[in-house]
């Protein structure tokens, strides 16, 4: 009967995958002295009566490092994308040119620098508390199992095998983390 008792590793894995790919999407919208088109994808603009990724509402450049623009492409929405842009609290500020809205990325100094670097912090703490709920629907699955007949040996091999994969994603955060840092800290 014990051999009907499957812990869905994969399922788990698949979960923590997704806590780690949220993570590296909130670390592109972190700003850093660079630009970079994925710093605009949190932003969205009120376009045709819904709210929409400018993505969707213009094609978004970077033709030099300290510069982005977005070419809107209908001319009613330029102001709506502008002032998107302005209450975002990226601290750009967008300038027009026609139909084509030039974001010029200031230099960070130290204090902005350090605020960012607490923010990355954050958005990794979170990544790990993800990943460790995760982990604990897992130790669920095998204390379910256990009730089902599950042998003491089974459930530590088990429980093991969810540690050492709970601790192998929160390295992958925590190497994450320091790569963010260190970009954001450079000048």
């Amino acid at each position: 009967m014990s051999d009907e008792i499957e812990i869905d590793l994969d399922d788990l894995k698949r979960r923590m995958d997704g806590a780690m790919s949220a993570l590296k999407t909130e670390f592109a919208s972190l700003r850093t002295g660079r630009g970079s088109a994925s710093m605009l994808e949190p932003i969205m603009v009120e376009a045709y009566g819904q709210m929409t990724p400018i993505n969707q509402v213009g094609s978004v450049n970077v033709p030099e490092p300290r510069m982005v623009t977005i070419n809107v492409w209908d001319k009613g929405l330029v102001g709506k994308v502008e002032r998107a842009i302005r209450e975002s609290g990226l601290g750009i500020n967008p300038q027009l040119n026609g139909t084509i809205i030039m974001l010029p990325i200031p230099e960070l100094n130290e204090e902005r620098r350090r605020e960012l670097t607490r923010v990355a912090a954050q958005y990794a703490e979170h990544a790990r508390v993800a990943i460790r709920n995760v982990r604990r629907d897992g130790m669920d699955q095998i204390k379910k199992a256990k009730a089902a007949g599950m042998s003491e040996d089974e459930q530590k091999l088990w429980s093991e095998e969810i540690q050492d994969l709970t601790d192998s994603y929160i390295v992958h955060v925590d190497k994450a983390l320091d790569g963010k840092q260190e970009e954001i800290m450079q000048v």
